[in-house]
This record gives C-alpha cells, sequence and structure tokens, in this order.
C-alpha cells in the first residue's frame, strides 16, 4: 500500500492563515465523536442578526419528509414579485452538525444580486438518522419545492440545488436521484468544497491531517456516523458518496469549488473530471491555499471575496440573469 505522509501539504493562503489560529480555538481541526453533542449545542446561528439590514423576509413551512414532516426556511426579498430564481439548499456540517441556517450568508448575497428565493431543508442528522436519512430528506424538500415554485416565486425552469460541505454532498447525491428518478428538473448544481467519498484514501485526505478545519480524523466522524459498518465497502450507494459513482452523464451544469488546504481537494477535481468525462457541463475552482471553509470564516479575505464572485458570476452566466 502506498504511503501517503510523503507528501507534505500545501501552504495555507497567508491572509486565512491569519485567521484560522483564531478558528481553531473555537473549532479544533480533529472532531471526534464525543465532541458532536458538544457541537451542536455551540452552532446556533442568529438568524434575525443576519438579516438585519436586509429587505429579506424569512418564513418557515412544513413539508413531508420520507419519514415524517421537515422543516424548510424560505427566503426572498421584499420586493420579490417576478417569478426567477429558486436556490434549494443543503446545509453544511459534516453530515452530523449544523442547521438549515448554517452557510445562509453565501445565500443572503444572492437573495440580494439576484432576487433568488432560496428554500432550506432542515435534514435529519447522523449518527441518530444515517443514510439514506439526509438524503432522502433534501430529495423529499427538492420535489416539494419544485411542485410549490408558483407559489414560492421560483421559475422552475431556473431551480438550482446548492451546498457547502456536507450539504455539497448531499446537493451532488440529491441531483443523482433527480437524474435517476426523472425529476424535479434541476437548472444548475452549486457544489461548494462537497464532502463526496466515503473512502478518504486520497492524497489530500492525507495532507489534511491534524491541521486546518475539517482533517481526516473529522472526517472520518462524519462518514462513520454516516455509514455505520457499511462505510467502504460495496454497499455504499453513489447518492450517499457520489464519488463512487462512473457515469455522470446528464446531470445539470455544475460548479465546483474547493481550496488546495483542504482534505476535500483530490476527491472535488475527480468528481469535476468525471463529469468532463461524461460529456457534461463542470465549471472547477481550486482555489490556492484555501482551508476548509474559509470563505465563511474570513469573508473579507481576498481570496474568499474571488470565491464569493465566481460562484455568483457563474450564477448569472448560468441562469442568464
Amino acid at each position: 500500500m502506498t504511503t501517503h505522509n510523503v507528501h507534505p501539504a500545501p501552504p495555507f493562503d497567508t491572509e486565512l492563515a491569519a485567521v484560522l489560529g483564531v478558528v481553531n480555538e473555537q473549532l479544533p481541526p480533529t472532531i471526534t465523536p464525543e465532541m458532536i453533542a458538544l457541537l451542536r449545542e455551540g452552532f446556533v446561528t442568529d438568524v434575525p442578526a443576519l438579516l438585519d439590514g436586509r429587505s429579506i423576509s424569512h418564513r418557515e413551512q412544513t413539508i413531508p419528509g420520507p419519514d415524517g414532516d421537515l422543516i424548510v426556511s424560505i427566503f426572498a426579498r421584499d420586493d420579490h414579485r417576478t417569478a426567477g430564481p429558486g436556490i434549494f439548499h443543503t446545509h453544511g456540517g459534516g453530515m452530523i452538525i449544523g442547521d438549515r441556517f448554517t452557510g445562509l450568508e453565501t445565500m443572503l448575497s444572492w437573495i440580494d444580486e439576484l432576487d433568488a428565493v432560496v428554500v432550506s431543508v432542515e435534514y435529519r442528522l447522523a449518527p441518530e438518522h444515517p443514510d439514506p436519512a439526509p438524503v432522502e430528506d433534501c430529495y423529499a424538500g427538492l420535489v416539494w419545492t419544485a411542485a410549490n415554485a408558483a407559489e414560492l416565486g421560483i421559475d422552475p425552469a431556473m431551480l438550482v440545488i446548492s451546498g457547502g460541505s456536507a450539504g455539497g454532498g448531499l446537493a451532488a447525491g440529491t441531483a443523482l436521484l433527480a437524474r435517476d428518478r426523472g425529476g424535479p428538473h434541476l437548472a444548475a448544481q452549486m457544489l461548494i468544497y462537497p464532502m463526496i467519498d466515503d473512502r478518504n484514501e486520497t492524497v489530500s485526505s492525507h495532507q489534511i491531517d491534524g491541521t486546518g478545519v475539517w482533517d481526516r480524523g473529522s472526517n472520518d466522524t462524519g462518514w462513520d456516523a454516516l455509514l455505520g459498518d457499511r462505510r467502504k465497502t460495496d454497499q455504499v450507494s453513489i447518492y450517499a458518496a457520489p464519488a463512487r459513482a462512473t457515469d455522470l452523464s446528464n446531470l445539470p451544469p455544475t460548479f465546483i469549488d474547493v481550496g488546495t488546504a483542504e482534505v476535500f481537494r483530490d476527491e472535488d477535481v475527480a468528481y469535476a473530471s468525471t463529469i468532463w468525462a461524461s460529456g457534461g457541463h463542470c465549471e472547477l475552482h481550486v482555489w490556492p491555499g484555501g482551508f476548509h471553509g474559509y470563505d465563511s470564516m474570513a469573508p473579507f479575505a481576498a481570496l474568499s471575496i474571488a470565491t464569493q464572485d465566481a460562484r455568483l458570476n457563474w450564477l448569472r452566466r448560468t441562469l442568464g440573469v
């Protein structure tokens, strides 16, 4: 077996490295199973504070899920009148933490800039609810959003799925479900440093170990929670770990971004390559020196601003808005 520790980790961006020290005081590089409960208590988003000063409304809706009701949050500009882009959002948190407001800052800018309506789903978390619960919850939310597009002020031809980290993996898995189940139609998928490979065997997954944010050990924690004993076996579906898919044809136009200094780098680059090999449309950005989640933890860093601009510009081009 190849030893991967011969590969030194890429350097962090200088500006981001300064932020990382502060981040690691709150969030250590390695998350262990014993830390899940404590982290859930600490990760509470102050939604009124996020919306303060923005002309954006928020309402909650209960929708039918695969195993009981689910809650979605719906965000729109106060002056939203004409059906336009819809963003179905699947939040990050390693499959084990976070809520439907995690990663909302990025969504709010798209609401402001694109007059998009965002629907964010509160899917069930592992380990209490292992695969396929999270991805099936996300698919149910997407089906509901598409079915209620007119009422929500969404043009069904402009429906996008988007998520970061575990949410990126769930967005990718949900898009595969939509392809294989004959709908709903997606205009695009935005996969932000997606978590898509349970095997944790790439060079980058070995390089980021005990450093940065969400390292190799954290990745083991998240995937073990989601898949249990099935992990790394042939019992793992492409909807749980989309990196296992060999045929990525007939997917919507795809945007993938990832940092060079994070676990997910190599699996995300490989996913883009498989989309191209399958004849698909994918734009890939690999940001030099980016650690996992840098854009939300250091939003005013030059690399974060460039990252957010690239996402927004791609959505504008892809949706024609």
